[in-house]
């Protein structure tokens, strides 16, 4: 299967030289690094070319990387049935930059694009309805970004005094606490609470 791959992405890398930065073969797997530019025109060619077949469309994902100029991965994976291969096609984008919606060429994704804006922000032109999915309409932030706080910025509760939903400042219930990680069977340097009546003198 490996040297399968291997012609396949010599085959997508000598067919597309402008768009296909790199091709990397690991563990098995596939993966082309393009240009974000030209993202709809390798899904195309990997959808129609004959040597291809990848019709079918599995998912597309994120990953960010706060430090790096082009902080986020857009990650397409792809199935062709015909070779029974998979690919991976990974482009970079930053905050700010759009990559062309992949729905022209798969209709599936208008969801995950969706999943994608509205946990990293990353901004797809072209698409039919790029709108939060998964959080709710007033959401602050983006959650799976890597700066995102664990806690969020606000909590959400219904009101049953004012009858519908409010948002709220995060508030924690109790500060943070220094938790003992020894290990139980010792038992800790210090006399714990209760434990010193066990040592107490006895009333004659």
């Amino acid at each position: 299967m490996d040297e399968t791959l291997k012609e396949l992405g010599a085959h997508v890398k000598e067919s597309l030289p402008d768009a296909v930065e790199e091709v990397l073969l690991s563990y098995g797997e596939l993966t082309l690094v393009a240009s974000a530019a030209e993202v709809v025109k390798v899904l195309t060619f990997l959808r129609d070319d004959p040597s291809c077949r990848f019709v079918s469309f599995i998912d597309i994902c994120g990953v960010d990387w706060p430090k790096r100029e082009k902080r986020f991965d857009v990650v397409y994976h792809l199935l062709s049935p015909t070779l029974n291969a998979r690919v991976r096609l990974r482009v970079e984008t930053d905050e700010t930059t759009p990559v062309a919606s992949a729905t022209g060429v798969f209709a599936g994704a208008l969801w995950f694009e969706r999943e994608a804006f509205d946990m990293y922000g990353i901004l797809f032109s072209g698409h039919p309805e790029l709108r939060r999915i998964l959080t709710d309409y007033g959401f602050d932030g983006y959650p799976l970004r890597k700066d995102f706080p664990t806690t969020g910025f606000v909590e959400v509760r219904y009101d049953d005094e004012r009858k519908r939903v409010v948002y709220e400042p995060v508030k924690l219930a109790q500060e943070f606490r220094n938790f003992d990680f020894m290990s139980p069977w010792e038992g800790p340097e210090y006399v714990l609470p209760g434990d010193e009546k066990a040592t107490a003198p006895k009333a004659g």
